[in-house]
């Protein structure tokens, strides 16, 4: 029996794959004029500019300054992945097993602040954290510091900024993870014996694993990539990769050299992505097993 050609579906009706395709296309098109074109030519000067080779490449890895960067880059966007985890688990429970006005307030509290600007809540944490911010007049009014403490423009300061403007991203993924465990689960669980840990780790854990997952990987790669809090909050001592390609396109115009960075990224996070994937099947092939 030949197989009929799978149809969209929306909003009750089929749509063919033509039909789908146009439907697509628009979004499609626009993809390609501001994302891929755009990507192409600068992988292409970094392969091509002064000349042929993997020279940028060489260079970009074989310099310290630039392997700082990267690799600061990396414990940054690894430490605001786990600090929202950390942040967003319990939320993510409360939301779970709330109703009505509760649940209403609480998914307002986390959706409101992806309404205002990422620029305005780093200046927020910049009046916070400043020698004389409302966190230092108030540690010296409690007595338990005689001089202002060093906040801003400290790594914890980047990675507290950055997982305060991220932790929407990892509650949502674990939000909806964690509604979708009956409550008798775990209910069940209890009632056999398991004690809360041991009910935490093989009822709730492992069927909320592909939320963990997807909340990590958003988080983890949308940090490796931030660029005005890192700037601003972080200054030249704290550069991650994007601040780096921005001061090599708008300052020493080497746009070669700064499409060499761009795909040791993009290299990364392809490979970081099929990891997980690999990663998530693997999971779901022993939990059937």
């Amino acid at each position: 029996m030949s197989r009929r050609p799978s149809r969209f579906m929306l909003g009750g009706r089929r749509f063919s794959p033509a039909a789908s395709l146009a439907l697509a296309a628009p979004f499609l098109l626009l993809l390609l004029v501001v994302f891929i074109l755009p990507l192409a030519t600068l992988l292409h000067e970094s392969l091509f500019v002064p000349s042929p080779g993997l020279g940028n490449y060489a260079h970009a890895l074989e310099e310290p300054v630039y392997l700082r960067v990267m690799l600061r880059t990396l414990r940054i966007a690894f430490l605001v992945t786990l600090l929202a985890l950390v942040l967003a688990w319990p939320l993510a429970w409360v939301m779970s097993r709330s109703r009505g006005l509760g649940l209403a307030l609480l998914g307002a509290a986390v959706l409101l602040p992806l309404w205002t600007s990422v620029l305005v809540r780093t200046y927020a944490w910049m009046v916070l954290l400043q020698r004389n911010g409302v966190i230092n007049q108030m540690l010296a009014r409690l007595g338990l510091i005689e001089q202002p403490v060093r906040l801003l423009y400290t790594e914890g300061a980047v990675v507290l900024a950055m997982a305060h403007v991220l932790l929407p991203f990892m509650v949502l993924p674990l939000y909806s993870a964690l509604k979708g465990i009956p409550e008798d689960y775990p209910r069940a669980a209890q009632m056999l014996g398991a004690s809360p840990w041991a009910t935490f780790r093989e009822v709730v854990w492992p069927l909320c694993l592909p939320g963990v997952t997807s909340g990590c990987l958003m988080v983890f790669l949308l940090a490796l990539g931030f660029f005005v809090t890192p700037a601003l909050i972080g200054g030249p001592q704290q550069m991650m990769i994007a601040t780096l390609v921005s001061q090599q396109v708008r300052e020493l115009l080497d746009w070669p050299f700064a499409g060499a960075l761009v795909g040791i990224l993009l290299a990364f996070v392809l490979a970081l992505v099929l990891l997980f994937r690999r990663a998530v099947r693997l999971d779901r092939f022993v939990g059937q097993a």
